[in-house]
């Protein structure tokens, strides 16, 4: 008998098309939900794997035979979140599915801080011509809180480019492009040597207001603030008085605690903090990349195998 597999996306066909590429469809019977619509009486009472980008309150307790939710996030705090969450359910994330686009968005964050590109496009609108110089980003610290698949591979740019490169993870190891791997418990030593900290840390409750007034005045006066991470990383009004005070540089900010940001955020307007449409993960090829992993595990799944990046509901990510 086949086994019932919902996807409630808006674009199911990068992951039709894996399906069929990995010789599953005479096992599957496959089912696509546009993201807005609700599942039905009988794909809730049948659907046994889901991909999907989250689910409403009140929804997974009446999906009987769901055992396995591929979500389509890295960051799984809305599920997690849920009050009825069902404890049997194999919850899985796209960790490190958008290393490579989310990497070179952080990339061009620092050439925009340090480079004087955008200037230089307001001069040539007044055929101005203003001699400006480069800030170099070699010999630079950058601490990265968060080395996961993409605080690594925005390392081994960063070190490629002669940066010096330090961060904290859970469980410290030696890391290719690392200079100092430091446990979280060490992150004031981080913020003290940085000249650019990055955000990666994972949505949980010990992570809510991470950066607050104390953190902030551990920073170098110069320093830079990236958060490419989640918007409730940050204490808001506290960020707004260390930039607004001298006491960092500023930040540049691509996640945020309410998404769109609301126009009345003073975010907008404080000089020194740069407002990005959270493009840090999205690239054209995303749905194609993701669709490799929930292919490998949904082969796994049918075969009785574990899966990967299997959410740890303790940990929160």
């Amino acid at each position: 008998m086949s086994t019932r597999v919902l996807l409630w996306t808006d674009t199911p066909a990068a992951y039709l098309d894996a399906i069929a590429a990995a010789d599953l469809t005479s096992r599957v019977k496959v089912e696509a939900l546009g993201r807005k619509e609700t599942p039905n009486q009988a794909q809730r009472a049948e659907t046994e794997a889901m991909l999907s980008w989250g689910a409403p309150p009140g929804l997974l307790p009446q999906m009987p035979k769901l055992r396995w939710a591929q979500a389509l996030t890295a960051g799984v705090e809305g599920w997690l979140a849920l009050p009825d969450l069902p404890p049997p359910l194999t919850l899985t994330c796209a960790r490190g599915t958008h290393r490579e686009s989310m990497a070179e968005n952080i990339l061009g964050a620092l050439f925009y801080l340090t480079k004087p590109y955008a200037a230089i496009v307001e001069d040539q609108k007044s055929s101005k011509w203003v001699r400006r110089v480069a800030t170099p980003l070699a010999g630079q610290t950058l601490g990265i809180l968060g080395l996961g698949a993409i605080g690594q591979q925005v390392a081994g740019i960063a070190k490629a480019i002669g940066m010096r490169v330090i961060g904290t993870k859970r469980r410290t190891e030696e890391l290719p492009g690392v200079d100092a791997v430091l446990p979280p418990e060490r992150t004031d030593e981080v913020l003290a040597q940085s000249d650019y900290v990055l955000l990666l840390l994972p949505a949980t409750p010990d992570t809510d207001n991470f950066m607050e007034a104390r953190r902030f005045g551990q920073m170098k006066p110069g320093a830079w603030l990236l958060n490419f991470g989640r918007g409730h990383l940050i204490r808001d009004d506290d960020l707004i008085a260390a930039v607004s005070g001298k006491r960092i540089a500023g930040a540049i900010l691509d996640v945020f605690r309410q998404e769109p940001l609301p126009v009345e955020h003073p975010f907008w307007t404080t000089p020194g903090i740069v407002v990005l449409p959270h493009i840090g993960g999205g690239h054209p090829r995303r749905d194609t990349v993701v669709a490799k992993l929930f292919v490998d595990n949904l082969t796994r799944f049918l075969n009785g195998e574990p899966l990967n990046e299997v959410v740890d509901r303790g940990a929160g990510y």
